[in-house]
């Protein structure tokens, strides 16, 4: 499976491919995609559009992970951060993917044994799970990280069995 991780951000968006094979991870590619603050908002968000666009076509990823907003103390930057996360989600689901969402604590438990891990300890664990891999910068380990997340997840999910037919299963 080729699982496209996503951090979004109006300014930065960070993205990593990565293949999940069982328990093991390989690092495919990873980026960092910009957009110009001189811009205005719907050029930014069109701009966004067609990188990640590109992204999709280039790697064909199988399934998707986005990192869920978290509330900043300026309204304006998480309503902008709101907004490039509908970007990445539009087009993942528009491209057929399931999407997996994940807060940035669950990711931080995730890679690292903690919620309350630093920034640091995730990027530097990303960098031993995917070993050799020539990370873009922090935006990029941030959304490898997410993808690593929901290998995982989906590795964990699988092994649970599932209901007889016309059954119902809690949780």
């Amino acid at each position: 499976m080729l699982i496209l991780g996503l951090d979004p951000g109006l300014s930065t968006t960070g993205w990593g491919v990565i293949r999940a094979e069982g328990n093991r991870l390989t690092h495919l590619a990873n980026g960092q995609l910009k957009t110009a603050a001189s811009e205005p908002l719907p050029q930014r968000l069109a701009h966004l559009a067609t990188m990640l666009e590109t992204i999709l076509a280039e790697h064909h990823p199988t399934a998707a992970a986005v990192e869920e907003i978290f509330l900043n103390k300026n309204p304006q930057s998480t309503l902008k951060l709101a907004q490039a996360r509908g970007v990445a989600l539009m087009l993942a689901a528009r491209s057929g993917l399931v999407v997996g969402e994940y807060a940035a604590r669950l990711v931080k438990q995730a890679i690292v044994g903690t919620g309350a891990a630093e920034k640091v300890q995730v990027h530097a664990m990303v960098q031993r799970l995917l070993p050799g891999a020539r990370i873009a910068g922090p935006d990029a380990a941030d959304a490898l990280a997410v993808a690593i997340t929901h290998a995982h997840h989906l590795a964990t999910s699988s092994k649970i069995p599932l209901p007889a037919k016309g059954g119902v299963r809690d949780g």
